[in-house]
This record gives structure tokens, C-alpha cells and sequence, in this order.
């Protein structure tokens, strides 16, 4: 540190500084501090000093919470100082470091520029006129102070204490010790603001004495917390002492006889050497410990969990392929391919118990019985059944389990039900696996990989158990309504069986097997009293119904025996038969409208077929011609895959044009408008090529289309139709609307199996390979066209 005289004469002060105001901070004269600037005027301030001089002033405001502090929310007293380092931080703000020069008077302030600018005049120290005696006695005293603070504890370097040992200066110490010992803003004020230089260095010292009396007060409080501390090791000694004494009279022998519960369940167990070990070792825990004390209440927990699980508990299967076919036939109608799938892992698991476990995932839309098919396989093998629902699912601790240092933790949901089952070879359902969550908690698709996995799953480590655990020989189901959110390595462990929509015929079955005796018996009627019909039925899933399954079908059922339960309530001779045209009656006008295929040919419109998450609808697709420039406008809410087959079905036919005798200059002085009805519908995928391709070559050549034919396919530059998916569901949707006849890809020509056998006896599938085959199967002849016109 320089002396005043030679600083002073290096550094000629301006009379117009820029000023930077403080928060919480002050910086005194010759002491070095660092300073982070985010506020605009001040880091233009810093910019304005770096361009001249380097030199600012640092100013603390009154309001520390002052955003744009004016001069009389400035202390009227600050330090000029120089930049001595600047860092700009990415986020825009600077980091700086300061050394303080001289006090200096704040006269008044100029606004002209976009930082604050002040008058300022330098202040003169007043030296001491009291004996040099005196001064060096509190110059000691002030020193002593100092260090014994730090020895309390007060965080100072011990550069600080080694520069403050050499100085002499009363008005330089004074500044030395202030900057270091964390004083109030009004005090480091205070002590800024005073010249003289001995009545600064007492007002120092004041606050010095004020300090080693706090950190004495508190090492008095930290000493006699010690005391309570070794108070309670004294008392756990003397509860020992008595615990003896209790054992020699009989008394007091809960926390023992506790114990003892804990190892006869442990022998009643086939557990693992690892789980006893474990088991054991906490039971030695427990003895040595008071039974007052949290972590007894930890341990007793942990214990209950492990004496608990099922350790060597298997329910004894029956695998009867007789009975079980018949289970599944009473639970579930139709669904034979998937019941086939479950007869079949049941016949090899007759003939091989010892195969692993297969994954299977059940994927459809909601209400088509994934869930109730793992309970009818549960019922089939005479094994316990268990439910987890994963939708939302964001902790990879529901999985794994917390750790038991954790307060409340618990095992992960998969040991708790587990244990909810009472032994090792439940079938476990895991719901809605395609909505599980992801987030800072880690991510629980992960954490499912190793309880999947037929490799790891036989030593599946739960964080709360700490041992290994057996989970090879549970049936692990899953369900989820679409594969797209499922990870590619969690997809990969299991068996994908797809689950499609109910047809009429099934939903029909189903209701008047299953859910109507279900909602009559719920609502406390017999079958005298309601009479549905089947006729009566299929017009409710008509009118009243659009879904893949059947939950809102059963909620309908379950109004109409309200209904009639309310009238049976009010006169009980009252019985009923519900007719289709009684329906309205009951339920109110109809909720849908049934597509319906066009009445005559006509010219740009044809109808296609698309796949919905509740089976499949008639889509229609129109276009026109407008005189224009040649632009192709799209319509309908349409995603980028539609519209990429509307580019590629126009430039197809602008390639053939010759020979479909489409003059050339029709594509440049006409727009063609391609529209999909039901706009607020978004509408998207890869089947609708055909249908534009027959759409756009009927309005370019004013040939009508069929009205009798749906269609479905993806094209490509080159006229091959490609497959698609959900056939179907959309066969079913072309049978509902009328339709005669159906064009699809050859390529699905397989998936023909799956339509049942009354829609493929009431409608014609006619598979197509080119484009040229589907226009000449749904677009009127040439000479008819020339017919028409001549009418």
C-alpha cells in the first residue's frame, strides 16, 4: 500500500467524475475491492471511465432497494477510486476491481449523458494533535482486537492480519480494519465520513470491542450446546444401566420380545443368505439401540417390509388349456387372435415351467379390454393379480424405491405390490406405459428396463431393500394406447400384441352378454324389468356411440337403467321394452351423425377411407378447377404428410397428361383448390394419395367418380399404390357408409384375415397395384362422359 503523499501526486483528480452508486457495500480510500455492475448508467459509467481516465466515484445509496437512486438517495460522502481490472460476464453485467484513492464531497450531479456524472472536491484528512503515547496505544489496542476476532472465528485472511500488524497509521488502519469486518451500511458510512483521523480509529475500535462481545456470546452458546450434547450421551448410558436392571426384575422386555417376533418370521421364511444377512444385522441394530430413538422407527419399518415380501411364496399354478380357454372365451368376445397368443404361451409353460416370462404389451385404444385380459390370464393360471398404473409416472424412486436414510421412504411400487400379492409369481398389469413422465427425478423407463428384462430381473436390487430380489417368475402385462412415446430400448423387451377396435357385431355381443346383466344388476333390476333388444342395441352404438371400445357405450346402458329404475321406484308393476324408435325417448335426440355414401357419380369428389384412435370414418375429398397461375391451395387442417401425397398426385398426373388428353396449359392458367370437409379436424398420414390422385384427374378431365367406391392407398411419382395400415377399421367404416366396393393395396392383401366374415360378405375388396387400376375402377368411362354431356 503507498503512502497519501505519493498517490495523490500520481493521480490528479478531475473535478467531473463518473458516479457509480453502491448497494450494501463501501469502499474506503488505498483498499483494493471487487465490484459486479449490472445496472445500464453504471456500466456506462465504467464505459465512460475506461475511455479517459479510469478514475469513477463510488457512491452507497440510502435505499438499498433503490433502482435509479437521485442524489438525495446518495450519501453525500464517497471515494474516488480507479479501475484497476474489468471482465464483461455473457450475461451482460462486469466484474471490476477497484482501488479506493481519496474521500471526496459530492457537490451536484449532471444528467446530460447516460450515466451520472458529479462535481466533486477532495476531502483532507485532520490529523491527531494528541500525544504520540495515546495514539500508538489504541493502534494496538485496535491490532489485538483484530486478531482476536479472528481467533473467534471471524473469517479474516491472514494477509489482512499480516498488512495491519506493519501499519501505523491511525487513519489507514482505521480504513483497513472497517473494509474487513462486515460492518452495517450506516457504520461503514460513518466511518467513511470521518476526517479525523483518531476519532475514526476509536469509532472503529467501538465496533471492534461490539464484535469480540458477539463471538464470545457465541462461543458461550455453542460451549453449552456441547454440554447438552454429552447431558444426552450421559443419559443414554444411565437408560442402559436401567435396562439392565429391568432385565434382572423381568421388566421391560417389549423392544426384546419384538425381536424375537422378527427372527420367527425370519425362520418361517426361504430367504436368500443376502436378505438374512441383512435381516440380522439390523436386528443387531435394534437391541443395542433405545426404543425411544428415531431411527428404531426406521429399522422396525425396514423390517416389516422385509418380513413381509413373499420370500419362497408361489401360488401353484394349474395350467388346464381347457379351462383356460374357457375363462377367457366367458371374459372376453372375439379377440381370437389374442387369445390364441395366450393359449399358446400357456401350452409351452405346461410343457416348460421353467421358461422365462415373456413381456407382453397389450397396445390399443381405451375401452378394448387390455386390462381385463391380464385379469381373465391371472384367473387362467390360479395366480394373484396386481394393478400399477404408470400414467404420469416422473420419479425413478416409484420404481427403485428411496433410500432408506431418506425420511418416509418406502420401497418402489414394484416390491409393494409384490408384496400386495403375497407371493413371487403374481401377474403384474402395469398400465398406461406410454404416458410415463420424465424429469429432473430421473427418468422411470429406464429404471423399468431392468425389471423387464428376463437377463436382470432375477436380481432386481431395490433401493430401500438394499438385497437382491426375484422377479423372474412374475407374469409382467403391460397396456398402452400407442407405441409412438414408448423409448426404442424399452420397446425392444416386449411382445407387442395389438389390440384393434370393437366392430358392431362385437360391441353388440359384448353388450348384451357383459355389460347389460352388469349395469341391470347395479341398478337393483332383473331382466323383466328391461328388455333391449338386439336391434334396439346396434341402433344405440349407431347413434349414441363413436369409440373403439365400449366405456361410453356402458355409461348409455347404465342411463337407460336409471331411467328405468326411477319409473320401477315410482310404480312397480312398471316393465319396459326399449325399441330403436324409442331410443330419442330415453337418451335424446342422437349425438352422431352416420357417414353416408354419395347418392349419384359426380364430378371432383370422392371418398376415401381413414384410421382413427376410435376405429375408422369415411373421408371425403373434393376439388376444383378456378382461373388462376398454375397454384395447387390445400385445405382441411391437413398435416405436412397430406400434403406431401396431394404435391405427389399432381405432379403424376401433370406427367401423364398427354395421355389422360389434358391439354398443358390447363396447370398455368388454373388453380386447383383440394379441399377435406371438417376443418376443425386435424388430418394427417400416409393412405390418402389415391383418393386425391382419382379426385384431381376427375376435375382436370370432367369424368364423374364412382359413388359406390372408397378407396385407400399412398402413392408414389411413379403410380404404384403402397400399403397402409389399419384395414380393418376401415373396411368397417366403408360396410357403416353403404360402400360397395373397396380399393386397397395389394400389398395388405394378407390383412384380409383380420375383417370379419359378415363385412367381407357384404362389401367387395379389390386389391390394386397402379394408380392406372384405381382410376379405371372408379372413374366413369370417356364415352359415358360424352353421354352425359349429350343429355
Amino acid at each position: 500500500m503507498r503512502p497519501t503523499e505519493q498517490l495523490e501526486k500520481d493521480l490528479q483528480i478531475p473535478d467531473l467524475l463518473p458516479v457509480i452508486p453502491l448497494r450494501d457495500i463501501t469502499v474506503f480510500p488505498y483498499i483494493i475491492t471487487p465490484l459486479s455492475i449490472g445496472r445500464d448508467r453504471s456500466l456506462a459509467a465504467v464505459d465512460a471511465a475506461l475511455g479517459s481516465n479510469r478514475m469513477v466515484v463510488l457512491a452507497g445509496q440510502v435505499d438499498q432497494s433503490e433502482d435509479e437512486p437521485d442524489k438525495e438517495n446518495l450519501f453525500p460522502v464517497g471515494t474516488v477510486a480507479t479501475i484497476m481490472r474489468m471482465l464483461k460476464l455473457p450475461d451482460g453485467r462486469m466484474r471490476i476491481l477497484v482501488q479506493g484513492v481519496a474521500r471526496c464531497q459530492l457537490e451536484y450531479f449532471t444528467v446530460d449523458k447516460n450515466y451520472r456524472e458529479a462535481k466533486v472536491s477532495t476531502m483532507t484528512e485532520i490529523e491527531s494533535d494528541q500525544p504520540a503515547l495515546e495514539v500508538e496505544a489504541l493502534i494496538r489496542n485496535v491490532k489485538g482486537l483484530l486478531e482476536r476476532i479472528a481467533s473467534l472465528g471471524k473469517p479474516i485472511s491472514s494477509e489482512v492480519l499480516v498488512i495491519a500488524n506493519s501499519m501505523e497509521h491511525p487513519g489507514r488502519l482505521a480504513d483497513l480494519v472497517a473494509s474487513n469486518i462486515e460492518l452495517k451500511t450506516a457504520d461503514a458510512q460513518a466511518v467513511l465520513q470521518e476526517l479525523h483521523v483518531l476519532q475514526r480509529l476509536r469509532m472503529v475500535y467501538d465496533f471492534l470491542a461490539r464484535e469480540v462481545s458477539l463471538l464470545e456470546m457465541q462461543q458461550q452458546i455453542n460451549t453449552q450446546a456441547r454440554g447438552e450434547m454429552d447431558r444426552s450421551q450421559r443419559d443414554f448410558y444411565l437408560r442402559q444401566q436401567l435396562k439392565i436392571i429391568q432385565a434382572e426384575l423381568g421388566e421391560g422386555n417389549e423392544l426384546q420380545e419384538e425381536i424375537n417376533a422378527y427372527r420367527e418370521k425370519m425362520e418361517a421364511l426361504v430367504l436368500p443368505d443376502e436378505a438374512k444377512k441383512e435381516i440380522e444385522k439390523q436386528l443387531r441394530r435394534l437391541e443395542h439401540m433405545h426404543p425411544d430413538t428415531a431411527e428404531t422407527g426406521l429399522i422396525r419399518s425396514y423390517l416389516d417390509w422385509m418380513t413381509e415380501l413373499p420370500w419362497g411364496k408361489f401360488s401353484n399354478e394349474d395350467i388346464n388349456l381347457t379351462k383356460a380357454k374357457k375363462v377367457l372365451d366367458d371374459d372376453h368376445f372375439g379377440l381370437e387372435e389374442i387369445k390364441e397368443r395366450i393359449l399358446e404361451f400357456l401350452s409351452v409353460r405346461k410343457l416348460n415351467p421353467s421358461m422365462k416370462n415373456p413381456i407382453l404389451c397389450f397396445v390399443g385404444p381405451p375401452g378394448v379390454g387390455k386390462t381385463s385380459l391380464g385379469r381373465s390370464i391371472a384367473r387362467a393360471l390360479d395366480r394373484k393379480f396386481v394393478r400399477l398404473s404408470l400414467g404420469g409416472l416422473r420419479d425413478e424412486a416409484e420404481i427403485r424405491g428411496h433410500r432408506k436414510t431418506y425420511v418416509g421412504a418406502l420401497p418402489g411400487r414394484i416390491i409393494q405390490g409384490v408384496s400386495q400379492a403375497g407371493t413371487m409369481n403374481p401377474v403384474f398389469v402395469m398400465d398406461e406405459v406410454d404416458k410415463i413422465g420424465q424429469d429432473f427425478r430421473g427418468d422411470p423407463s429406464a429404471a423399468l428396463l431392468e425389471v423387464l428384462d428376463p437377463e436382470q430381473n432375477n436380481a432386481f436390487r431395490d433401493h430401500y431393500l438394499g438385497v437382491n430380489f426375484d422377479l423372474s417368475r412374475v407374469m409382467f402385462i403391460l397396456t398402452a394406447n400407442t407405441l409412438d412415446t414408448i423409448q426404442p430400448a424399452f420397446r425392444d423387451r416386449l411382445e407387442i400384441i395389438e389390440l384393434s377396435s370393437y366392430t358392431q357385431l362385437e360391441k353388440v355381443e359384448i353388450a348384451l352378454r357383459h355389460l347389460v346383466p352388469k349395469q341391470i344388476g347395479e341398478h337393483g333390476l332383473t331382466k323383466k324389468d328391461i328388455n333391449l333388444p338386439r336391434q334396439t342395441m346396434a341402433a344405440l352404438i349407431d347413434r349414441y356411440t363413436r369409440e373403439a371400445g365400449l366405456r361410453n357405450l356402458e355409461r348409455l346402458i347404465g342411463k337407460l337403467c336409471r331411467k328405468v329404475a326411477r319409473k320401477k321406484a315410482e310404480d312397480e308393476t312398471f316393465k319396459t321394452k326399449v325399441t330403436a324408435n324409442s331410443l330419442d325417448t330415453w337418451l335424446g335426440p342422437p349425438k352422431i351423425i352416420p357417414d353416408q355414401r354419395l347418392q349419384n357419380n359426380q364430378i371432383g369428389i370422392a371418398a376415401g377411407l381413414a384410421w382413427t384412435a376410435v376405429g375408422g370414418e369415411l373421408l371425403f375429398v373434393e376439388a376444383s378447377l378456378m382461373p388462376g397461375k398454375g397454384n395447387l391451395v390445400l385445405t382441411g387442417h391437413l398435416g405436412d404428410v397430406m400434403k406431401e401425397s396431394a404435391q405427389i398426385a399432381l405432379s403424376l398426373i401433370r406427367s401423364r397428361a398427354e395421355e389422360y388428353g389434358i391439354a398443358a396449359n390447363l396447370f398455368t392458367e388454373k388453380d386447383i383448390h383440394i379441399h377435406f370437409p371438417e376443418g376443425a379436424t386435424p388430418k394427417d398420414g400416409p393412405s390418402a394419395g389415391i383418393t386425391i390422385s382419382v379426385v384431381l384427374l376427375s376435375v382436370l378431365t370432367r369424368r364423374p367418380v364412382r359413388c359406390d367406391v372408397a378407396m385407400t392407398g399412398e402413392i408414389t411419382l411413379r403410380g404404384e399404390v403402397l400399403p397402409i395400415g389399419g384395414l380393418k377399421e376401415k373396411a368397417l367404416a366403408a360396410v357403416r357408409a353403404g360402400i360397395d366396393r373397396v380399393l386397397f393395396p395389394v400389398a395388405n392383401k394378407a390383412d384380409l384375415r383380420e375383417i370379419p366374415e359378415e363385412v367381407r360378405n357384404t362389401c367387395h375388396f379389390e386389391p390394386v397395384r397402379d394408380i392406372a387400376e384405381v382410376f379405371k375402377l372408379t372413374l366413369e368411362p370417356q364415352a359415358k362422359k360424352r353421354e352425359a354431356s349429350q343429355k
